[in-house]
């Protein structure tokens, strides 16, 4: 059973007993909590009780106000107060609430805001807090990688946690993909730590290229990179996702002058689709969609919507040229019949002007047969 006791605490500073009510009232179920009617008060209280994890207050406050109290936050020699998380209730005024972020307020609610998302907030800022805490105290976990030169899972964590907070206050999305390769452990095995290191940096160095500089690339876990992107949407995700599982696919990667049969699948989530509201959460549902790729055959991407994970996107007719020019036939053979219809046109364009005496009525014949039989097979 849940001890309330063990809940992490949140401290409520505000004149009004109804405001203090309803503000319990929407976290109480989750969080432990006190509550101070003065920002004198709730110095004191913020001094004496470690507990405290986070500090909702009204900027009008008797004997020490809002902007008293931050002020007295931020500048605490106690590191765990001054980096202590403050959601302010926002001021009918706009200049005071400058104020107030001026000062150093994490962020800002209503006082009509709802239960879920008072709990969104809290939840984001929290674990900010937590992950920016043990950056300062473990400030070696945030070097980079000695394999690739990018950044720790550490700042994944940050970037992820900052891109979300963000995205709750302007009700915006945020994605996070998982990139890994399929296989990995067995090309480990098969050709030693030196080539997997080497094909770690390749593919680090693709990444780096394509996303944008708002994006956020690093280390997830062992051989995984991560990609926290603000402000992409779904589909816009899973799109970007294919784009570089097809970029990579087509890439000529060979040892010993022999060409290495590679693939990497991709995890992707995205909020608000996802309904997740920490960094943690967005990244974890990223891997386990990454291990359902790799777990189907790999070669794939496995976004927000539901459906086979066997169910591979058709290449676009570039990309498929592509991967029959670098020895993946197999990859193109199952979308044969949808890329033919594609190409059709321009055969008939070629028979008309070049007269080479195609035979198109027996290639129409022949596709509209693979089509009967694949759905024969799907309905078998």
């Amino acid at each position: 059973m849940d001890n309330p006791t063990q809940r992490p605490r949140i401290l409520i500073v505000d004149e009004s007993r109804m405001v203090r009510a309803t503000l319990i009232k929407l976290i109480r179920n989750h969080y432990s909590f006190r509550e101070e009617t003065d920002g004198e008060s709730g110095w004191q209280a913020l001094v004496l009780d470690p507990s405290i994890q986070l500090v909702i207050c009204s900027s009008s406050l008797p004997m020490l106000d809002g902007d008293g109290l931050l002020a007295r936050v931020r500048g605490s020699r106690l590191a765990r107060i001054r980096q202590i998380p403050v959601l302010m209730i926002s001021s009918d005024s706009e200049e005071a609430n400058e104020q107030a972020r001026a000062l150093g307020a994490t962020d800002f609610i209503s006082r009509g805001i709802g239960a879920t998302e008072l709990l969104a907030r809290i939840d984001s800022l929290r674990q900010l807090a937590e992950v920016q805490n043990e950056l300062r105290e473990n400030p070696a976990r945030h070097a980079a990688h000695p394999d690739t030169g990018l950044p720790t899972r550490q700042y994944v964590d940050i970037q992820a946690a900052q891109a979300i907070s963000h995205a709750i206050r302007h009700e915006g999305p945020v994605s996070a993909l998982i990139v890994g390769f399929d296989r990995f452990d067995a090309l480990r095995e098969e050709h030693g730590d030196e080539l997997a290191n080497e094909l770690q940096k390749r593919l680090a160095s693709m990444l780096a290229k394509k996303v944008r500089k708002e994006d956020s690339l690093g280390h997830y876990g062992g051989s995984e990179l991560a990609v926290v992107s603000p402000g992409t949407p779904y589909p816009a995700c899973e799109a970007f996702a294919n784009r570089l599982r097809e970029a990579f696919a087509v890439a000529n990667i060979s040892v010993h002058g022999q060409r290495l049969d590679l693939s990497i699948s991709i995890g992707a989530a995205n909020t608000p689709v996802d309904r997740v509201s920490s960094a943690s959460a967005l990244l974890g549902l990223a891997a386990e969609r990454l291990r359902s790729a790799q777990q189907a055959g790999g070669n794939r991407v496995v976004a927000c919507v539901a459906r086979p994970v066997s169910e591979i996107p058709v290449p676009r007719l570039g990309h498929a040229i592509d991967l029959i020019r670098t020895g993946h036939e197999r990859a193109v053979i199952p979308h044969l019949v949808h890329l033919g219809r594609e190409v059709l046109p321009f055969l008939e364009l070629l028979e008309r002007e070049l007269k080479l005496g195609l035979p198109l009525a027996d290639i129409r014949e022949r596709m509209r047969d693979r089509e009967q039989e694949v759905q024969d097979t799907r309905h078998a």
